[in-house]
């Protein structure tokens, strides 16, 4: 039993001296962007202006689901100011998303179905990365009407 024992000592000992680490996974491209705009949505929900709007590129565009709705950074920044500054902003819950990569791995652009107040919505994106780091370029948030509801939603429009 004692062989045993200091045998386990001697391989343990071996094993932090030849500093072994747990082997790190590379994360891919495509997890890297799907985490960013998790925490983004959750930036949103958890109403942090900083961590919400750093992911933002200088040149972002917001579409949302007003027709008036384009929005550069800073006219962005201004609508959803209050709303941050009170403590709640919007809470976006992944449903499902695609995530693409150009060639050049230099751009790349999602669509995703949430969960939001407004029910079932799609958003769509674009990012860029500069440097080792994504920036979201543009985010297009659309409310999804069924095509046999579509009559419906014209009328309502209209009126």
């Amino acid at each position: 039993m004692k062989k045993h024992t200091f045998l386990f000592v001697v391989l343990v000992g071996f094993w932090f001296i030849s500093g072994f680490t747990a082997p790190k996974v590379k994360v891919s491209e495509t997890e890297t962007i799907d985490l960013l705009i998790d925490n983004w949505h959750k930036a949103a929900a958890e109403a942090n202006y900083a961590n919400y709007f750093g992911v933002m590129a200088d040149n972002f565009i917001f579409l949302g689901t007003d027709p008036s709705e384009r929005w550069n950074k800073e006219q962005f920044s201004a609508f959803c100011k209050p709303y941050f500054d009170k403590g709640k902003a919007w809470d976006f819950r992944k449903i499902e998303r695609h995530i693409e990569i150009s060639k050049d791995g230099k751009t790349a652009w999602f669509d995703e179905t949430i969960n939001t107040w407004m029910k079932d919505c799609r958003g769509s994106g674009v990012l860029v990365k500069s440097g080792k780091e994504w920036k979201l370029v543009q985010y297009n948030l659309a409310v999804l009407i069924e095509n046999d509801k579509i009559q419906d939603f014209i009328q309502l429009r209209d009126k």
